[in-house]
């Protein structure tokens, strides 16, 4: 069995050549570099060798030179196979050193065997080495060896550095990848955060609204039964102030829960900016600069103009407190476009057509510890007492709920600028008629079955009833409604109803009462909002509903309207 060494430093070339020689009938041995092949032949000369040129430790070229060079080995064939040194001189020079084929990877495996098998049939018809060139002068190849060697090695060294130049890129486009990842995922993760705490908010709002119903209404029922130098009339007004001030602090909660009432249309956003500016200026004092920069093109946005307003207010207020020494406030309108980059970096936005309200103060500024929790409601950085901490949170529940974005940048001792952007609409700003309510009486005679799962606001609500004439019918849940209804021969008029009940809603309650009598009038009421309820499949649009905590008035004008035909909800 003929014997080949194969000489090459990767360990993946050496599996192929040992496979491929094997299985072509060749006993294989094989060493990794120059210095180990010479060693393993001395000891046992092979039949053949087959080697590689660009290796450590010593190279195909030195191994050639030091094989012809020893009396015992420089009869056995040596066949280059390289795929690094593939010049026209290159191969002359392993020729002139003494090679006996010089082979380019990579090579057809059949067309491989069939030069190995020529240069061994060459080599054993002659008895000696198959391809003896008269080899030059021992200076001269060493010279043409050397200026191979570093035209080789500066080849390499360029193909090096390429290399490190794309090495280097592609870390640094995976150090940006990962950078952005890392924020992606703490956005993500504040997102969540907020949207929890969100859920929170809306529920302990929707359980104080029913506290607060309780509270308004029977301090208003003792207001009426008090004369005005009553000694305790100071006492319950000061009782039902408190609980308008609480309204007021729950409907923050539902605004930064997304759960508030919105009345939203097409806006002009420089024109609430122009008319909320007046009004800034008296809030804002002598010693802070307004400037309003609405003379850039801005489209419409759909939103709640109130909420517009209180958004500016509210920013105002926070931006007048961090400016204790005066400075300028800027209120500045204008279109702008949200591209996918910008998207990317942001989890809440949505590339596209923007309208933006930037509110920019030259304050205090914010540090980026405080930013990170802003938008959290009760959170504050004011003493005790100056404040709330629902104020950007109302903001931030506005802004979210209108669709758009909010986004905070802030220098210390330089100044802060919110912007928030609101999608762009086409529809046309509309012309809103005030409201007209009826001047009619607010009692009336009719039965009205009254659905209310806490006993309390329950109890509430058919006091003011009772007290304007009407026959009321009470129950706790669904179930019990439709048990009251069915004592009532004449059927009843008006069925004023929770939406959030357990086992049976208002909704379903209202649909199987309907069933038994068509034309019977629905009022839904529920601590949560219309589109609160709507969104979750409770009711749908057009209904007539009522948010608590109701004023006792508003609750009879509206039951008085459906009564008598004249509603439009």
């Amino acid at each position: 069995m003929t014997r080949v060494l194969v000489v090459d430093d990767k360990e993946e070339n050496l599996y192929y050549l040992r496979t491929l020689l094997q299985s072509d009938g060749w006993e294989v041995v094989t060493a990794r570099h120059g210095a180990e092949a010479l060693t393993l032949a001395r000891e046992s000369p092979p039949d053949l060798v087959v080697s590689d040129l660009l290796m450590p430790v010593m190279d195909g070229y030195t191994l050639l030179r030091h094989w012809k060079e020893d009396a015992r080995l420089k009869v056995v064939p040596f066949v280059v196979y390289t795929a690094t040194y593939t010049e026209p001189e290159d191969e002359q020079l392993a020729l002139n050193l003494g090679a006996d084929a010089f082979i380019l990877k990579p090579t057809e495996p059949d067309d491989f065997l069939a030069r190995l098998r020529t240069v061994r049939a060459r080599t054993a018809a002659a008895g000696q080495p198959g391809v003896q060139a008269a080899l030059e002068p021992e200076v001269g190849l060493l010279r043409e060896y050397s200026e191979t060697l570093i035209r080789k090695l500066e080849q390499k060294t360029l193909q090096l550095e390429e290399s490190n130049r794309a090495l280097e890129k592609d870390i640094a486009e995976r150090e940006a990848t990962e950078a952005t990842l890392r924020e992606t995922e703490r956005q993500l993760r504040h997102a969540q955060k907020m949207e929890a705490v969100g859920r929170l908010a809306g529920g302990v709002a929707h359980d104080f609204n029913n506290l607060l119903s309780v509270i308004l209404g029977h301090s208003a029922f003792v207001l009426e039964e008090l004369s005005p130098d009553d000694p305790l009339r100071e006492e319950i007004e000061a009782v039902h102030d408190a609980g308008e001030r609480a309204t007021h602090l729950t409907k923050q909660l539902l605004a930064f829960s997304r759960h508030q009432l919105v009345e939203a249309r097409p806006l002009d956003l420089r024109r609430v900016v122009e008319e909320t500016g007046r009004m800034l200026l008296r809030l804002l004092g002598e010693d802070i600069e307004l400037l309003l920069v609405t003379s850039a093109p801005a489209d419409n946005v759909l939103a709640d103009p109130s909420q517009i307003e209180q958004i500016i207010m509210n920013l105002a207020v926070n931006a007048r407190d961090a400016m204790v020494d005066g400075g300028r406030l800027t209120l500045e309108v204008g279109n702008v476009e949200l591209d996918a980059t910008y998207a990317a970096n942001h989890v809440d936005v949505a590339p596209g057509p923007y309208v933006m309200l930037a509110v920019t103060d030259t304050g205090t500024g914010i540090d980026p510890a405080t930013r990170e929790r802003i938008f959290e409601p009760f959170f504050t950085t004011k003493e005790p007492g100056k404040g709330t901490g629902l104020g950007l949170s109302t903001v931030f529940g506005i802004v979210q709920q209108s669709h758009g974005h909010i986004y905070v940048y802030s220098e210390l001792g330089i100044g802060t600028t919110f912007k928030l952007y609101f999608p762009r609409t086409d529809r046309a700003v509309e012309t809103i008629r005030p409201v007209v309510h009826s001047t009619e009486p607010l009692h009336g005679s009719e039965t009205i079955l009254l659905v209310e799962d806490d006993a309390l606001v329950r109890r509430l609500h058919a006091s003011i009833l009772q007290r304007n004439g009407y026959h009321v019918l009470e129950a706790e849940n669904g179930a019990e409604a439709l048990l009251e209804s069915a004592k009532v021969a004449q059927g009843i008029d008006l069925l004023l109803t929770d939406v959030v009940m357990p086992r049976l809603n208002g909704r379903q309650l209202a649909e199987q009462l309907r069933a038994q009598q068509p034309t019977l009038k629905v009022l839904y009421v529920s601590g949560y909002t219309r589109d609160s309820v709507i969104h979750h499949g409770l009711l749908e649009p057009g209904i007539a509903f009522v948010q608590k905590p109701i004023a006792p008035n508003s609750l009879l004008r509206t039951i008085r309207e459906l009564l008598d035909a004249r509603s439009k909800l």
